[in-house]
């Protein structure tokens, strides 16, 4: 176990030069082949070139997931437990913040390319929001279906959504390139759309209703994460097991392609103990403020796991955002000297201010190395000032034959390279 990360909050910085090195030399590299992706398309390439070249890409995304965030909030407050059934004009909020999220989240890559402003901040940035925004999409889906009333099933499509996140990334740490398949997050994202629509116009309660003996609408959708959840965990545990890209089969980093299990496990597995055994049934009484605070510390891990990916580092186990969850459990195990509430409470707190230092600081760290800002970029573009409006046209016309993270691109510029030398 590494001190440096135990002592994160005695020292000046959480990132070695070595690390900072090696993300400078990381190239983004992605497989998609999304289903929907391609339809979308002109959707996104539309928003781009309608997005002023002065806007930065992180800055795009980063509203994408306030507004998420905040949309699903409201949500929240009024229905914080998944039973009482919400106004269905927050339904509809949730669906436009997701659509919102989705679009911004789809153009920020486009958007660094027009202005030849790329840089591994950039990916990083966008996947830490996205280990955000899960929970709290996750979260609006749950309410907008009333699984409230299903405790057990509200736990397992959450923490499913939080782990297949994490496992996406986990295979990029041994494979070293994301994949996405034919049904991934756009699609998961549309359905989601889809059923705060469908809540809008019938109603949450619609969600209740019986279809087969005591089968009820809403178990639709959990048979759908049921399938589409092992679908993609097959995939996903046959790239781990196949071996990684690093010396005799290991992770892109040297280490072992299952040392990435232990941080999830002391995520999931603590949520999963505290929930069942916990005397003042803190989960179904307290299940919104649960999910956030769970999925927080899960993101801090996640986000852990891409840095590590990112600078061909070996992942650390342990962190400070495990506090929460670990005085949680020890509160069980003394029988309960300390409300649970106020711990669960303290896990929120703890973790949130957690994630944001962890956050800021790394981000700050890269933008000192890399020699650019985290919210600007220089206007007018580099490649306006070097080549001429020309040279925008043809970074557009790059983009929009790529996927949305812009992997086709950065395939092509590396061949171009190969070709030099």
């Amino acid at each position: 176990m590494n001190k440096k990360s135990m002592l994160a909050y005695k020292e000046d910085r959480i990132l070695t030069t070595q690390q900072l090195k090696k993300l400078s030399e990381h190239k983004y590299q992605c497989n998609n082949a999304s289903l929907l992706d391609p339809w979308l398309q002109p959707w996104w390439n539309c928003l781009v070139s309608k997005t002023p070249l002065w806007l930065a890409p992180n800055l795009i995304t980063i509203v994408g997931l306030i507004v998420n965030v905040v949309t699903t909030l409201i949500l929240v407050g009024y229905s914080p437990g998944g039973i009482t059934p919400p106004p269905r004009w927050t339904c509809l909020l949730c669906a436009f913040g997701l659509f919102v999220y989705q679009s911004l989240d789809s153009i920020d890559g486009k958007q660094a390319r027009r202005t030849n402003t790329s840089s591994p901040l950039g990916e990083l940035f966008d996947h830490g929001c996205d280990s955000i925004s899960t929970v709290f999409i996750a979260l609006s889906a749950c309410i907008s279906c009333q699984l409230g009333h299903y405790p057990n099933w509200l736990f397992f499509q959450c923490f499913c959504a939080i782990g297949l996140f994490y496992c996406a990334h986990w295979q990029t740490y041994v494979s070293g390139t994301l994949r996405f398949g034919k049904i991934d997050v756009t699609e998961a994202q549309l359905t989601i759309i889809g059923i705060h629509l469908i809540s809008t116009v019938f109603g949450p309660e619609f969600w209740l209703t019986k279809i087969f003996g005591n089968l009820e609408l809403w178990s639709s959708i959990s048979l759908m994460t049921i399938i589409c959840g092992i679908w993609s965990l097959s995939y996903i545990s046959s790239v781990i097991l196949a071996g990684g890209v690093g010396k005799n089969g290991s992770t892109v980093a040297g280490t072992s392609v299952l040392s990435p299990s232990i941080p999830l496990t002391l995520v999931i597995l603590p949520a999963f103990i505290i929930a069942k055994k916990s005397p003042e049934n803190i989960f179904s009484e307290h299940a919104s403020l649960y999910i956030i605070a769970f999925g927080l510390v899960a993101a801090k891990v996640t986000n852990k796991l891409v840095i590590a990916h990112m600078t061909k580092a070996e992942m650390e186990y342990l962190d400070w955002s495990l506090l929460g969850p670990g005085l949680l459990f020890l509160n069980q195990y003394f029988n309960c000297v300390v409300p649970e509430i106020w711990l669960l409470w303290f896990t929120l707190i703890w973790a949130t201010q957690d994630l944001m230092r962890y956050c800021a600081q790394v981000c700050l760290e890269i933008c000192a190395h890399l020699h650019i800002d985290l919210f600007t970029i220089p206007y007018p573009p580099r490649t306006a000032v070097t080549q001429g409006t020309s040279t925008n046209t043809n970074s557009a016309s790059i983009s929009s034959s790529s996927d949305k993270n812009g992997a086709t691109h950065h395939r092509r510029a590396s061949r171009q390279t190969n070709r030099k030398h």
